[in-house]
């Protein structure tokens, strides 16, 4: 198991969250390719999307619905800050994921992190777990709980 996808595991326990991690046959990066894996609804899957802090220098994690895109200016309005593109190399260094594969909990350190209130919509949501090819189904007062995400409103 690779040691990002063992971290989900671990903040999913920590947390006291019951989720299956599933292998799916295909890769899972975009959220097209997840909803078609996990035969869900676009707008079911939490899309991790990372920006650079400007003023902090970190990533902030935007959890969005599937279907929805994330506008930069309602973002920076939220975090307080103005935004900027992460790299893959800051992605990595202060989530231990990869760009493609990057999970809502389980990242090296604390991460602010805001969700998007259409993933509240659902009973069930789908994210990723760390890898390009592994997702979880996870009710969003869990995910919500688990990642310390706030709800806000960041999308276009």
């Amino acid at each position: 198991m690779s040691k990002s996808l063992a971290r989900v595991k671990a903040a999913l326990a920590a947390a006291g969250v019951q989720a299956e991690v599933r292998e799916m046959g295909s890769e899972t990066r975009t959220a097209e390719q997840a909803a078609a894996a996990a035969g869900c609804a676009l707008d079911q899957i939490a899309k991790s999307i990372i920006f650079r802090g400007e003023h902090s220098g970190h990533v902030v994690l935007f959890l969005t619905a599937g279907g929805n895109r994330v506008s930069p200016e309602k973002a920076s309005a939220v975090a307080g800050q103005p935004l900027g593109r992460a790299d893959a190399d800051l992605v990595r260094a202060e989530t231990g994921f990869a760009i493609g594969g990057v999970a809502p909990i389980g990242h090296l350190g604390p991460v602010r992190a805001f969700i998007d209130p259409r993933l509240a919509e659902f009973a069930t949501i789908w994210a990723a777990a760390g890898t390009p090819r592994h997702i979880f189904a996870i009710s969003p007062v869990d995910l919500i709980r688990a990642s310390g995400a706030v709800l806000a409103d960041f999308t276009l």
